[in-house]
C-alpha cells in the first residue's frame, strides 16, 4: 500500500473553549495545531488543514486548507470527505486523520492504523484505546479511510449521516488499539489547555 496522505481535522466551532480555532493557541513556544503537524507529517506522504472559513488565518503554516463540501457543520465525516476528494486529486489511495486539538497524539499512528488493516479491500481502521469501563473507546478524528469510498460518503452525508462510527460499521470498519489510555487527550476546555501545559 502507498503511503497515506494526512489530513488536520480543525472544521469543528470550539463552543466550549468560547469558540475560535482551539489549534491557534498557544502550548509551550508554538500553537497547538504546529505540535499536531510536527507528529504527523512525518507519518505520511503529503498532509493539508481540513478549516473552515477565512484560510487566511492559516497563512504561516503552508499547508493546503480544505473546507467542507457540506454545508452547516456537519462534523468530522465531512472533513474526511474534503481529505479523500482532496488525496484523489493527487493520486493517493488513503488518507490518515488527525484532530487539530490533540497535541499529543502517537507518533506511531500511522503505522498502527496500517497495521490493523492488513488484508481489507478499503482500509478503514479508527483509533482505540483501552477503557477501564467500556472495554475500549474510539477515537473517530484518528482513522485510516479509503478514498475509493469517498463518493459512498458524500452520499451518506447528503442523506443526514453524521455519526463516524455509524458509516465505518457500515463498511466493517476496524479498530487499531493504542495501549495508554490518554494517548489521544485533546483539548477541549481551558482546563486541558493548563493540563497540556503541564503535560509539555
Amino acid at each position: 500500500m502507498k503511503q497515506p496522505f494526512g489530513v488536520i481535522l480543525a472544521g469543528g466551532q470550539a463552543t466550549r473553549m468560547g469558540g475560535g480555532d482551539k489549534g491557534l493557541l498557544r502550548l509551550g513556544q508554538q500553537s497547538i495545531l504546529a505540535h499536531v503537524i510536527e507528529q504527523l507529517s512525518p507519518q505520511v506522504a503529503g498532509l493539508a488543514l481540513n478549516a473552515n472559513g477565512d484560510a487566511k488565518r492559516f497563512s504561516d503554516i503552508d499547508l493546503p486548507v480544505l473546507p467542507d463540501s457540506i454545508d452547516g457543520f456537519a462534523g468530522p465525516l465531512a472533513g474526511v470527505l474534503a481529505g479523500l476528494d482532496w488525496a484523489a486529486a493527487h493520486g493517493a489511495d488513503t488518507i490518515v486523520t488527525a484532530a487539530a486539538d490533540t497535541p499529543f497524539f502517537p507518533g506511531d499512528l500511522v503505522p498502527r492504523l496500517l497495521l490493523a488493516s492488513e488484508g481489507m479491500i478499503h482500509p478503514l481502521v479508527l483509533a482505540a484505546t483501552p477503557d477501564a469501563t467500556r472495554g475500549r473507546v474510539r477515537h473517530p478524528t484518528f482513522g485510516l479511510w479509503p478514498v475509493a469510498l469517498r463518493d459512498d460518503l458524500r452520499r451518506a452525508l447528503d442523506g443526514g449521516l453524521r455519526k463516524v462510527v455509524m458509516w465505518t460499521e457500515q463498511h466493517a470498519g476496524r479498530e487499531a488499539l493504542f495501549p495508554h489510555a490518554d494517548a489521544f487527550f485533546n483539548i477541549n476546555t481551558p482546563e486541558d489547555l493548563t493540563r497540556a501545559e503541564d503535560l509539555i
